[in-house]
């Protein structure tokens, strides 16, 4: 098992919202591994009732993983750099509109906020991908952000290449280990897996 012991890990979930079961398991084997949560989520995702669920159902298991914080505004995610506040930031799941507004360095909501803050010291942001377009529209910033400093992927693949040729998903079960790993400053491989 992986040992993330006393690690402050940022937990930020946004959209992809078929893709928030898995996210909050992700969560809880980075709790289980001894990863100190601090949960921060999109305006979308913390507002928006879908067919996988009413926000409510996924707040307040996270909520209770961060020991009662969640970060849900941008004012409350600012501080996540200068305060000193995370050992790594995870982006889970981290979407095609994400990882666009990354790329560009756009910053108008918590979750870029969060990842902004975080990286003014350098330390490693984990993405988790999941997303539609990875192998159409977003491939170009997915690209960009495969050659950043300080950026780490869970490793991805198509998650069906017939129905949906241009859809990547990151393996959520790898969560822990990918985050172990961008502590070290190492890239876990191999980052494409196979459909």
């Amino acid at each position: 098992m992986t040992d993330l012991n006393g690690v402050r890990l940022g937990f930020a979930v946004c959209g992809s919202f078929c893709n928030a079961a898995n996210a909050l398991r992700a969560a809880e084997a980075c709790a289980a591994a001894g990863a100190e949560l601090l949960p921060i989520v999109s305006e979308h995702f913390a507002g928006i009732k879908t067919r996988f669920g009413a926000p409510e159902s996924f707040l307040e298991p996270l909520a209770a993983l961060g020991n009662g914080r969640l970060v849900q505004s941008i004012c409350d995610a600012e501080p996540i750099g200068p305060k000193n506040l995370t050992d790594a930031l995870l982006v889970c799941p981290c979407t095609g509109n994400l990882l666009a507004k990354l790329s560009a360095g756009i910053t108008d909501n918590t979750v870029t906020m969060a990842v902004k803050s975080h990286l003014r010291g350098g330390k490693p942001v984990i993405l988790c991908i999941a997303t539609n377009d990875g192998l159409a529209a977003a491939a170009r910033n997915l690209g960009d952000l495969l050659n950043r400093r300080h950026y780490y992927f869970v490793p991805f693949g198509q998650d069906d290449p017939v129905k949906k040729p241009t859809s990547l998903v990151a393996d959520f079960s790898r969560v822990p280990e990918t985050v172990a790993a961008a502590l070290r400053g190492t890239q876990l491989q191999p980052i494409l897996l196979k459909a």
